[in-house]
């Protein structure tokens, strides 16, 4: 294949724009926020993004490369079809279900982060432990973005796939050095419109070539492969409602969400961004499940693609790129193709600046340096969006399919972070032993089930596992797999969070009612509720003004005004009484 060079000026011209709204957008607002740290300004704006870049950029939360490219490979692979491609509803659901009950508690309670209330309540360790498996999903996002990005260059041009993935990796970790939020939001805005008019100039094109067969008649019918609706069957319900939960509550505690949710004006404008980002990504799905659906309809014998179909050469995750590229003519596929590289490069930045926000914040200022500079948070927030942008494209470069990284990104952000955030947010009593207890039993119960797209052998077989087998076309090699059909993703995080309130309320009893000695409440979690382990969320927000810890006196358990201050947007709230989880758990 030669290189394209109209497909080379598509990029370029794309990337171009990319980077000037991104730069535009950090100039633009540069001044914004006006008495806001530049660090907060860095994470989550001057907490003044509108409606229309909010409606955008919420949108834009799941809706990228893995998402466009992922539903249309779902939607052309022979055993699966539309009905699993569960992405679009599962998503969509995620935000209805975040801003019917998270987006207001949190963005009432004026947090900079998604960790901001686990460290309130939990402790600066417990806070630790929980970044781990939220850096790991806002990695693996950030790889299965890149990596979509890889496979769409790989149909334009022939170019050394490595380097463009590298090239479009570094733009991107450019522009979020210099504008943080700001230059994320504004770049999605055209992003979305990227997506939107690309793949739907497209769609016509590929409807129309001589190629295609009537896509209503190849969703029930066996044409050239099994009817891309697609079924399932008896024996995969379980599995499907599993898959379809973690989707849908494991899409809520991300840092990428609610770094949207609390960037936005007002905890009520948090709300209506989620439910229009909803309505957003139904929308953005609908051209890539036709552009699924015509690879499914398609004798590529016709095509200048060749004799075999990408299914058969295991190019089932290049079938958006695929299509555009040998089923439209060359001025359509490359505008298509263009822009959705770029769409895909730009949406790669909000996880690496969530990523880098929860550090520098969560662990390098409220467990290291509690004393840290503003500037100094800043430079810290410079190299980690530069470390964790290169260790996502190191594993963008060597992936499976799209899907396997999208739903492997989900499983640890489900099975611990979620449980987590309904206690601490809407249980009454939950502690750091319970928190501990909870992450334990959610990470065994899960990793007990294994992994096959990371080769991992299951400990624990659940009801129902079946031996399954997966064919290489390529090298014609055959692997052998453990299938877990028990929905044993949900059932680990309903047992994580039981295990949190169990373990919270066993150990509140134990300590209050002198079976176990004060001495042993090493954690500072039921006795000792005001220790210096609690009480340095006191230096959450304001480094300037730091309570000094023997000026507090430990009686009433109850939010002072120096530390409400800390998490509370005043503007935001009229109840200063709910504004922490200490005033739902600590009522008592």
């Amino acid at each position: 294949m030669a290189i394209h060079v109209e497909g080379i000026v598509a990029i370029v011209i794309f990337y171009v724009l990319i980077l000037f709204v991104g730069i535009w957008a950090a100039w633009k607002n540069k001044s914004s926020g006006v008495g806001v740290d530049q660090s907060e300004r860095i994470m989550v704006g001057g907490r003044d993004i509108g409606l229309f870049v909010g409606g955008f950029t919420m949108t834009a939360t799941w809706v990228g490369g893995g998402y466009i490219n992922g539903t249309a490979e779902y939607v052309y692979l022979p055993d699966y079809g539309l009905a699993w491609a569960q992405a679009p509803f599962g998503y969509a659901l995620s935000l209805v279900v975040g801003g019917l009950f998270f987006a207001k508690p949190m963005r009432s309670r004026g947090y900079v982060t998604m960790l901001d209330p686990f460290q309130q309540l939990y402790g600066k360790r417990m806070g630790g432990l929980l970044f781990i498996p939220a850096l790991m999903g806002e990695i693996f996002w950030s790889a299965a973005i890149l990596s979509a990005l890889g496979a769409t260059l790989s149909v334009i041009v022939d170019i050394n796939i490595n380097m463009s993935v590298v090239i479009s990796a570094m733009i991107a970790i450019f522009y979020t050095l210099v504008g943080g939020l700001y230059s994320v939001a504004y770049t999605d805005v055209v992003q979305l419109f990227c997506i939107f008019l690309g793949l739907w100039i497209s769609v016509p094109f590929a409807l129309s070539n001589p190629a295609v067969s009537d896509i209503t008649i190849t969703a029930k019918e066996v044409i050239y492969q099994s009817p891309w609706l697609g079924k399932i069957e008896p024996e995969d319900k379980w599995l499907w409602a599993d898959n379809f939960c973690l989707l849908m509550l494991g899409g809520i505690p991300w840092q990428v969400y609610f770094q949207r949710v609390l960037s936005a004006s007002s905890a009520t404008y948090a709300q209506v961004l989620s439910f229009l980002a909803a309505f957003g990504c139904l929308v953005m799905a609908v051209p890539s499940v036709l552009i699924g659906a015509i690879g499914a309809s398609t004798d590529w014998n016709q095509t200048s693609y060749g004799s075999l179909a990408p299914k058969d050469k295991d190019q089932s995750d290049m079938i958006l790129p695929i299509v555009l590229q040998h089923l439209c003519p060359p001025y359509i596929s490359f505008f298509g193709l263009g822009a959705v590289s770029a769409a895909v490069m730009s949406s790669a930045d909000s996880s690496i600046l969530s990523a880098s926000s929860m550090f520098a914040r969560n662990i390098y200022q409220l467990a290291f340096r509690q004393s840290a500079s503003d500037r100094e948070i800043v430079w810290v927030m410079r190299f980690t969006i530069f470390v964790f942008g290169a260790l996502a494209t190191a594993m963008a470069l060597l992936t499976g399919s799209v899907y396997g990284l999208w739903y492997l990104s989900s499983d640890l952000v489900y099975v611990i972070i979620f449980p987590q955030l309904l206690s601490v947010l809407f249980v009454k009593g939950t502690n750091t032993y319970g928190s501990v207890a909870g992450y334990i039993f959610g990470l065994l119960l899960r990793i007990g089930g294994g992994e096959p797209y990371l080769k991992l052998p299951p400990f624990i077989y659940y009801p129902g596992w079946v031996t399954q087998e997966r064919i290489h076309h390529v090298t014609g090699d055959v692997e052998h797999f453990i299938q877990q059909r028990f929905p044993f993703k949900t059932m680990s995080m309903l047992a994580s969070f039981l295990a949190n309130v169990a373990f919270s309320y066993l150990t509140k009893y134990l300590f209050e009612s002198g079976t176990w000695s004060h001495k042993y409440d090493f954690l500072d979690a039921v006795v000792s509720k005001h220790s210096q382990e609690i009480m340095d969320k006191a230096t959450l927000v304001s480094n300037q003004d730091n309570i000094i810890l023997s000026e507090m006196a430990p009686v009433k358990q109850v939010l002072g005004a120096s530390l409400a201050g800390t998490f509370i947007n005043t503007e935001a709230l009229s109840d200063d009484g709910e504004s922490s989880p200490e005033a739902f758990h600590n009522e008592n």
